[in-house]
Parts: C-alpha cells; structure tokens; sequence
C-alpha cells in the first residue's frame, strides 16, 4: 500500500508533467524552460530535477507511461499465442486501458497534441527513435523468453520486433501528418496497417 509521502511525491510529479505539457502544447517546446515548468506548479527547479533529468525526459514521459504499458500487456499474453499475434493483441487491447493510463496525468486531447510536437521538434524526436529502439531490445527480449530462446543466438524475436516496430512507426508518421488527430482515428489506422503486414510481405505488388 503506498504511504502517503509516496501519493504525495506522486501528484507533485503529476503536477509538473502536466505543467510540462501544457507549456510545451501551447508554447512550444524550445521557449519552454524548466523555470516555467516549475513557476507553473509553484515549486524550485530544485525540485523539477527530483522528478525529471530534464526538459526532454518531462516531454518524452507520457510516451513513456505507455510504452511501459504495452510492454507489460506482451508479457501478460497467453503462452501459447504466436509471436506476432502477441505483439498485435497487446497493441489492440491496449487502447481499450490506454485512455485510463493517459488521463491519471492528462486529457487525451492534451496527450495528442503533445504527440504532435515530438514529431515536429527533431530534438524531441531523435530521443523518441533512440527510445524506441530500446522498447525493441526490450520486446525482443521479452519474446524470446515467452519462446524459451536465446535471443542473442536466435534472430526471430528481433525480426519478428523490427517488422512490428516498423508498422507503428508508418502508422504514427501517416496519423501524424493526417487532419483527424483524435485516438480513435490512430486505433483505426493501426489496425488497418497492421492487418496488411503478411499481405505487404509476401504478395506480389505489380498489378497490371
């Protein structure tokens, strides 16, 4: 059971994650600085760096909580389920819990425009790719012991990881750059892109 200096700890970080996106939403993430983040929330930078190395990581952090989500959701599938099946009912499913993850910290909408500006801030979006490939080893692992292999040995679980990574990284690229910018829209596209994955692999393209 947390204690309360835990629950506290817990809304101060909330409260500066929050302050966080909402500067970076509406003024954007270069004319932020954690001076504002922690003016917002009536606190010393001192206590911004308790919770945060800095700008990026308070940025980077709502992708993280769900990231962190649909890890754990790979890990909890049942034994028997293939690989690629795993990887794309913990990514379905997940919508169904994601709205509960985002909103313990923030509107969707809010988290939706902050996904927005990870993709136009390269700064922002070098550290997104670089974690993404760390959510792949990650993944990769988790397969590989889900299958009882040795994934240093056997290259499957990364194959099988890189595919999938790939798929989400067009899905968020085309919804990113779309004019329907709600969650519903981004579930819809990556159903639909990840549906294709065996057809855009093993199908012949040329139509006559």
């Amino acid at each position: 059971m947390e204690t309360l200096r835990e629950r506290k700890k817990q809304r101060t970080r909330d409260a500066l994650l929050r302050a966080a996106v909402e500067l970076f939403t509406t003024r954007g993430y270069e004319r932020t600085t954690v001076d504002d983040i922690a003016e917002a929330v009536d606190v010393s930078q001192r206590t911004f760096f308790r919770y945060f190395a800095g700008k990026e990581e308070a940025a980077l952090a709502l992708q993280d909580l769900v990231v962190a989500r649909f890890v754990e959701a790979v890990r909890e599938r049942p034994p028997g389920e293939a690989p690629m099946d795993a990887l794309r009912q913990a990514v379905l499913q997940g919508w169904e819990t994601l709205n509960e993850v985002i909103e313990a910290v923030v509107p969707v909408e809010t988290y939706l425009r902050m996904y927005r500006v990870i993709e136009s801030t390269p700064v922002l979006l070098a550290a997104h790719l670089r974690r993404d490939l760390e959510t792949e080893d990650t993944l990769a692992r988790v397969l590989a012991e889900r299958e009882g292999l040795d994934v240093d040995a056997d290259p499957r679980p990364r194959l099988a990881v890189a595919v999938f990574g790939g798929v989400m990284r067009v899905t968020e690229r085309q919804w990113g750059t779309g004019e329907d910018m709600t969650l519903d829209s981004m579930r819809e596209l990556t159903i639909s892109y990840l549906e294709q994955v065996g057809p855009a692999l093993t199908e012949n393209w040329r139509t006559r």
